[in-house]
């Protein structure tokens, strides 16, 4: 006799709804075991410490079990049933995924019914059933199922009194997998007073995203985009009321420009400034044209430190693992907490434009009485090249204003080193100025992101933002091709940087170069680190050193222009003109600001080649974009070149066309069995 378990016996503490192609695991999900003690908690405080208690025990055992850190293998034999259930359950805390008993048998022996099987699976195995919908005027809640078809699981058998061994096993999870480190907090935190407020805040902010409607609307668009793309990538967290609390998507185009662009990233949360906005995230970063471009779009109804670090989990997922190497946020307990969790060895920039913007509202009376005091705080914060001139310049205001004991200015001096670009020297951050802030799409979110706004409105205003912004992206793409640029200097270097540079990487170079013609180097170090002295028509006041290190064929400048944007200075383009050099030395040309930005192996090839299989479609999507993107890069040079280009593209389109077709029909074309090797 076999029993299996329904959907609606079960309760979920916290899952994690991941869609991708790649096979990949599940975040802060807690064990069945875990969780059924919850089922009976009530408002008492006895009641709550017992089952703190017990929780804490449990967590306790499975830490101190001896077989904590193995994992399940075919024949691992059990002296029961339960053993071999609180085995699987602690391996499946240790990984972060929910288990259940989906089947069982039975077995009539000596005429005494005998337990023989059992099989434990992950908590998203297998489909929710539909049932049928009963005649009643009163409406129900639709519920998000956490089920995905998951196919991992254990099945022990009996072979003897006291032997049971694993006879079936699925390791491979179809969804991602966070170890849960804050499993025990989680839990825990569900039993206090500050749990239900929180609760009511989440129904809140559900009501005012998705009023009257369903947060199916939101699934159902993942789904078709995902087949309609391979590479759409998205990820829904729902709490243990199926109840959406976070999602995250990006599309196959943000993905790959993530994999040109991603070295500098913000996180933007604007909404998070007015209440009558919808709870929008995004990542963003730059790309060689200085473009703000979008890597991935959140919404966030929990803003919570665990929310925050489940989004840029996710995030990191969705990127194929790859760390970026700075990424910019605004200020919040919550939000710098996840990023210190999730990205250790990233440089964490707080974003100063979001800092001043609040400095006129905090400091509102004094400027009223001292109109110039923001231009100046403003002055001192974008154009202070130092740390020693930063320092000056602000107690002088300080002392200027006698605003030296204000508890606003006090606390954003405490944390200086996070904003003030003097102190951020070094760290790459694509900004090609400090004065002048970079397009966001603030303007966007003020215009069609208030919650008025439906949901199916957010989304259709959304994608057409996405589509807008890459038919800008191509645009330049194009002029940079075909657009003749005007030089203003005799110097090898200027034409080289013609060649090169998209337009706008070429204009600020061109800026940089032609200011260097007025910059005289002085040698005041010999040897193998030669050291010289750089200055506008000598004065001492705007002088800069310069280092070149004769074992590296390389120079370095005190300015640190280069390493935070990626375009030589101004001192080190005075040395080479002086020095003789003819062109721009090869270490000097960043490659994500060139005509060549985007070519070259891309993130999934070159970070996390062995995590997808030969046969994976997003690696044929990827790779085939990749050559389109260079035929296309050709193909716009001339028109004989579009001619040909255009003609082979239908050519192949319809050849597509016509393979589909027959295999619809259930006809096989020769030749068809793996898909071609990849080119680089």
């Amino acid at each position: 006799m076999e029993y299996s378990s329904s959907e609606d016996d079960e309760m979920v503490e916290d899952s994690a709804i991941f869609e991708d192609d790649v096979k990949a695991p599940d975040v802060e999900q807690q064990t069945e075991e875990v969780t059924s003690s919850l089922q009976t908690v009530s408002h008492g405080g006895s009641a709550l410490a017992s089952i703190r208690n017990a929780i804490e025990n449990e967590l306790l055992a499975v830490e101190d079990c001896d077989e904590v850190n193995q994992v399940p293998s075919p024949g691992m034999e059990f002296e029961s049933d339960g053993a071999a259930r609180a085995f699987y359950n602690a391996y499946a805390l240790r990984l972060g995924f929910g288990i259940r008993v989906a089947r069982s048998r039975c077995e009539r022996r000596k005429g005494v019914e005998v337990l023989v099987m059992k099989r434990f699976v992950c908590l998203k195995e297998g489909h929710h059933k539909k049932k049928v919908a009963e005649n009643s005027t009163k409406k129900k809640r639709k519920r998000l199922s956490i089920r995905d078809g998951c196919p991992a699981m254990m099945e022990v058998v009996r072979r003897g009194p006291e032997k049971w061994i694993i006879s079936k096993l699925v390791l491979e999870h179809t969804h991602i997998v966070v170890s849960p480190e804050r499993v025990r907090e989680i839990q825990l935190s569900r039993l206090s007073g500050k749990d239900r407020e929180h609760q009511d805040y989440l129904k809140e902010m559900r009501r005012r995203v998705f009023g009257e409607g369903d947060a199916q609307i939101l699934i159902n668009y993942f789904r078709r985009m995902q087949a309609e793309n391979a590479g759409f990538f998205y990820a829904m967290q729902v709490d243990n009321r199926n109840c959406l609390t976070n999602a995250l998507w990006a599309d196959a185009k943000a993905r790959m420009s993530y994999s040109y662009f991603g070295d500098a990233v913000t996180f933007d949360t604007s909404y998070r400034q007015n209440k009558n906005m919808m709870p929008f995230a995004v990542f963003t970063g730059l790309n060689h044209h200085g473009q703000t471009i979008v890597f991935a779009c959140a919404l966030v109804m929990d803003k919570t430190e665990s929310s925050f670090t489940w989004i840029l989990e996710t995030w990191l997922t969705a990127m194929c693992g790859r760390r970026p190497l700075t990424i910019t946020t605004d200020q919040g307990k919550a939000i710098e907490a996840a990023v210190a969790e999730v990205f250790p060895e990233t440089c964490h920039r707080l974003c100063r434009w979001r800092i001043l913007s609040r400095c006129q509202k905090k400091l509102s009376d004094v400027s009223c009485r001292f109109p110039a005091l923001h231009d100046e705080l403003k002055m001192c914060i974008n154009e202070s090249e130092n740390v020693e001139t930063f320092e000056v310049y602000w107690r002088t205001i300080l002392d200027k204003y006698n605003i030296g004991e204000n508890l606003w200015l006090q606390s954003l001096y405490s944390i200086r080193h996070r904003w003030v670009p003097a102190y951020l020297k070094g760290s790459f951050f694509a900004e090609l100025s400090t004065t002048h802030r970079v397009e966001t799409l603030n303007r966007f979110y003020r215009n069609n992101f208030v919650t008025e706004c439906s949901l199916q409105m957010f989304i259709a205003k959304l994608d057409q933002e996405m589509d807008s912004r890459y038919e800008k992206e191509a645009q330049e793409d194009c002029a940079t091709l075909n657009i003749q640029r005007i030089l203003k200097t005799q110097s090898p270097m200027e034409k080289q940087a013609a060649n090169i540079y998209t337009r706008m990487a070429f204009e600020k170079f061109q800026e940089e170069l032609v200011e260097a013609f007025n910059y005289y180097p002085l040698k005041i170090q010999d040897g193998p680190i030669s050291k010289f002295s750089v200055a506008r028509d000598g004065d001492a006041r705007n002088r800069h050193f310069v280092v070149f290190k004769e074992s590296e064929k390389k120079a370095y400048c005190n300015c640190f222009k280069y390493e935070g944007s990626g375009i030589p200075c101004r001192h080190l383009l005075g040395l080479f003109l002086v020095c003789g050099t003819i062109l721009i030395p090869e270490y000097c040309i960043l490659k994500r600001w060139t005509r060549k930005a985007k070519s070259g192996l891309m993130l999934q090839e070159s970070v996390h080649e062995g995590q997808y299989s030969e046969e994976s479609p997003i690696l044929w999507y990827n790779d085939l974009l990749h050559d389109a993107m260079k035929c296309v890069e050709r193909g716009a040079a001339s028109a004989e070149a579009y001619r040909i280009a255009k003609s082979m593209l239908q050519t192949v389109f319809a050849e597509i066309l016509g393979f589909e077709e027959s295999e619809s029909k259930g006809m096989m074309l020769p030749h068809v069995e793996k898909a071609p090797k990849r080119t680089g």
